[in-house]
């Protein structure tokens, strides 16, 4: 008769011995499975005798439930050890922030983000958006905008150009948005109210200027248009988009080929500790140009200037970004840097509104 005690040192000994519930089954396996050693001690009580049997019986069930007492001890153990690993592997830090949810965690651009409010700006006083390809001709970039040849604006050193086609015409990277003026009054019969924001090239390149900007022109058609139309309309927009309560403008004599008269405008502001604050002070800053449509302009489009007068103004979108947020280099706009997006980006889904505040 196999020694009980003996078997069951043993069979402790491995089970306390497992390294994994895996082990741990081996040994059940191995103890009370179909041929296991306990499992054969039982076999035996059929061929012993009914006194045996007693003695015996009583033996080995008390063996068979001392080892699987000893298993089940051990399989929790394993079972415990196991969740204080994955605990130890798997812990939150309850200090750390709350993420952000996916639909804010991307940023505005700044240059899109005041383009949205340009465009609500405006349209709030009757203005459509037009647009115009970045690509042009010599003929609507400069030609029927009055600039006359020899031009320095028509040179390389200030205009990309495109090789010569066939015929000689040369494609150029359009220096300013007032193109798109003479393809909206080419296609559209005044009155005229559109603003024109987009891309624009020129050779160029410094912390105040790069290759690529971007501008929004302004554009009025009409046969009552005048230049107190002009004051009004710029003055409304610089109270809005820099969200103060009054400004004070002055309008100072100047020259654009396609403007008669042509003005620069310079806005009152005060410069402290490197800020800029408009609505106050004693400085002034030049801010946009602006004038009367040439005739020669309304003629180049098939309106009679005798019926017809409009006036148009133009200004860098990424100059008044900069200005109205604070920011010191434009070449940061273009270099794709996230952190620098994460600090002067908006949230997405805060759209510009007159209601609202533009950048609230």
């Amino acid at each position: 008769m196999t020694d009980l005690t003996a078997l069951e040192t043993e069979i402790s000994q491995a089970a306390s011995s497992a390294a994994d519930e895996a082990a741990l089954e081996a040994v059940r396996v191995g103890a009370l499975g179909r041929n296991g050693s306990i499992t054969a001690l039982l076999k035996t009580l059929g061929t012993m005798t009914p006194d045996e049997r007693r003695v015996q019986g009583a033996a080995i069930n008390g063996l068979k439930d001392r080892v699987t007492a000893a298993l089940e001890a051990r399989r929790g153990a394993l079972k415990d050890a196991g969740l204080d690993a994955r605990l130890a592997t798997e812990t939150v830090d309850v200090t750390l922030p709350v993420r952000e949810a996916t639909s804010e965690a991307g940023r505005i651009h700044p240059i899109s983000q005041v383009i949205d409010e340009l465009t609500a700006i405006f349209a709030d006083m009757g203005f459509a958006v037009a647009e115009g390809p970045d690509v042009e001709t010599d003929d609507y970039n400069f030609t029927k905008l009055n600039f006359p040849e020899g031009h320095p604006a028509r040179e390389m050193h200030d205009t990309f150009y495109f090789a010569p086609k066939k015929d000689g015409e040369r494609m150029l990277l359009r220096t300013h948005t007032s193109p798109v003026q003479i393809r909206t009054m080419l296609k559209q019969k005044p009155p005229i109210r559109v603003i024109i924001p987009g891309r624009t090239y020129r050779s160029d390149s410094d912390q105040t200027h790069t290759p690529m900007f971007h501008q929004v022109e302004g554009l009025v058609i009409d046969k009552g248009a005048h230049l107190g139309h002009l004051k009004w309309i710029l003055e409304e927009f610089c109270k809005a988009f820099f969200e103060v309560d009054r400004v004070k403008m002055r309008f100072r004599p100047s020259y654009f080929p396609f403007t008669e008269p042509s003005l620069e405008v310079d806005i009152q502001c005060k410069r402290d500790k490197g800020e800029v604050r408009f609505g106050e002070g004693e400085d002034w800053m030049e801010i946009l140009g602006c004038g009367m449509v040439h005739p020669n302009v309304l003629r180049n489009c098939g309106l009679d200037p005798d019926e017809y007068q409009g006036f148009a103004w133009g200004l860098g979108i990424d100059r008044i970004a900069m200005l109205k947020y604070g920011m010191p280099d434009l070449r940061a706009f273009f270099e794709a840097d996230v952190r620098w997006l994460n600090h002067y980006g908006f949230r997405p889904l805060d759209f510009p509104t007159l209601a609202g505040g533009l950048s609230s």
